[in-house]
């Protein structure tokens, strides 16, 4: 008899989706999602930042917790913030079990360490005497610290990004390995080396104000001369100090906002990210945690920026992770977003990544393509908001209900890092060359113009203003109005020249 399609049995869940459903937790679904059919095939279906992996019959782990949490690791990889879920909810037992079972398993000792490294609880469970140590999370499948830590109650390779209080996790997916390889740095320092020293000066200088202009922009904000003053200074500080501590993180916020709202500490009460859509109705697209859980999650972010700092993790990944966890974590009422900015720059240029004197303006970027840098941010914020209970009162104050920490503590970072290198890669060949490049075109321009007729800098600057926004060409009116003096062949001579250096006629 031949089985029909609808007599066949659905697909069973495993590893983490088993044990979500099993032990119903809240949980931001894990990147990779694991099915076994009965039918033996094998396919693979991808959707927006999940991949769906159907296996064959043989691959079904069993049906002990164990059995999934083994699957969980060698084929959905390492999820902190499941894990931690789970191991708040189930019975130390199980997985105690699980562990005596298999004692000097690789699998068994990853899910010991881990039951305790998130729980900070002790399994009974004697200390290891034998075996080789075995990394904790797979280099070839995650970015980690070099040298880890070792652990010798599990015989474990501690190369976690960061502690218990904060730790995320890149994978090192296709695109960051391509994106490795294409050696931005080395791009950017072959870009910069075909110019003399004071024209990288003289660039440096536009690069801070688009920097301050764009960081400002992307929040609708205008500020005034004194605070983009400030702002340029600060940037000027990215590559001189390392501003991932306390006392520096409030001395920034303090420059960059207006002086009402500066703060001495980080933030005590709960805040959001909304829009007000009607009347005294408000739509959340974004929870911060909770003013009880910050200094502790704030302390960690900073030591596992140390930790990365000190660990050989690659610069880029290091900025994701700080700058997008710091502004995820919110541990001001205002100023979050340029902190969360400026820190990518002072990351990358503390680590080498943008060579000496130079700035990325990487915000200019962000803002125009800012469907872009909304997604990165939320490839978190959309998974969080449905896990967060709250309610806003009369006054609009936000209250979260449900205790919401372990989200924030244990972030997936991969999309954030992957968004981050390709901001730089365009920041690189659509603002740092161009700029570069118009200003070698510009010092050359005035040079050839002077030779045809020997005009004061600033009406050389103005002809050459009106050309470019006219195609190349002096418009008749600005020649009546601010030229008269100049004969047609000198106008032409210089059109000319100013073609020549621009590459022809510009749009």
């Amino acid at each position: 008899m031949v089985e029909t399609a609808q007599e066949r049995p659905a697909p069973k869940p495993a590893g983490y989706a088993a044990l979500i459903e099993r032990y119903n937790l809240d949980a931001i679904p894990n990147w990779h999602q694991s099915k076994v059919t009965a039918s033996g095939i094998h396919r693979v279906n991808a959707r927006e930042n999940v991949v769906e992996e159907i296996y064959p019959l043989k691959y079904w782990p069993g049906e002990t917790l164990g059995n999934h949490l083994e699957f969980a690791l060698k084929y959905d990889g390492t999820n902190l913030a499941i894990l931690a879920r789970l191991f708040q909810q189930l019975e130390a037992e199980e997985l105690l079990d699980y562990v005596q079972s298999k004692p000097t398993g690789k699998y068994a000792r990853r899910l010991w360490f881990l039951y305790e490294f998130l729980t900070g609880k002790t399994l009974p469970l004697d200390d290891l005497t034998r075996g080789n140590y075995v990394d904790l999370l797979e280099p070839d499948a995650y970015y980690t610290v070099l040298p880890a830590r070792p652990i010798r109650r599990q015989r474990i390779n501690d190369n976690l990004l960061g502690d218990r209080r904060f730790c995320p996790t890149i994978r090192r997916t296709a695109m960051l390995r391509s994106l490795e390889t294409a050696d931005l740095p080395a791009r950017c320092q072959r870009i910069v080396s075909r110019y003399d020293p004071a024209l990288l000066k003289r660039a440096l200088g536009y690069l801070y104000a688009k920097e301050t202009k764009s960081s400002f922009a992307i929040e609708q904000i205008h500020p005034s001369s004194t605070r983009t003053e400030r702002f340029v200074a600060l940037l000027q500080l990215a590559e001189q100090e390392d501003f991932c501590r306390k006392a520096q993180l409030v001395e920034v916020q303090n420059r960059i906002v207006d002086a009402r709202f500066r703060e001495a500490d980080y933030r005590a009460t709960q805040n959001f990210v909304g829009e007000t859509v009607a009347w005294q109705k408000e739509h959340i697209h974004f929870v911060s945690p909770g003013p009880i859980d910050l200094p502790d999650l704030m302390e960690g972010l900073l030591a596992s920026h140390q930790r990365m700092e000190t660990g050989h993790v690659p610069a880029v990944m290091q900025a994701a992770a700080v700058a997008y966890g710091f502004v995820f974590l919110h541990p001001f009422e205002d100023g979050n977003g340029r902190i969360h900015r400026f820190l990518i720059h002072n990351v990358l240029a503390r680590r080498g990544f943008t060579p000496k004197g130079v700035m990325f303006p990487i915000s200019a970027t962000m803002l125009e393509n800012a469907a872009d840098y909304d997604a990165s941010l939320e490839a978190f914020s959309r998974q969080l908001m449905p896990l967060i209970e709250h309610t806003l009162d009369a006054s609009g104050r936000l209250i979260v209900h449900n205790d919401t920490a372990v989200w924030y503590r244990y972030i997936d970072m991969t999309p954030q890092a992957e968004a981050l290198f390709r901001f730089i890669e365009q920041t690189i060949d659509t603002e740092l060359a161009p700029e570069l490049a118009f200003l070698a075109n510009y010092d050359a321009t005035k040079k050839a113009l002077q030779e045809i007729v020997d005009m004061p800098d600033r009406q050389i600057d103005l002809f050459i203003r009106f050309c470019l926004q006219n195609k190349g060409r002096l418009a008749a009116r600005k020649r009546t109005t601010h030229f008269d003096y100049l004969s047609a062949a000198e106008i032409r001579a210089m059109e000319q020249a100013l073609q020549s250096e621009f590459g022809g006629k510009k749009d």
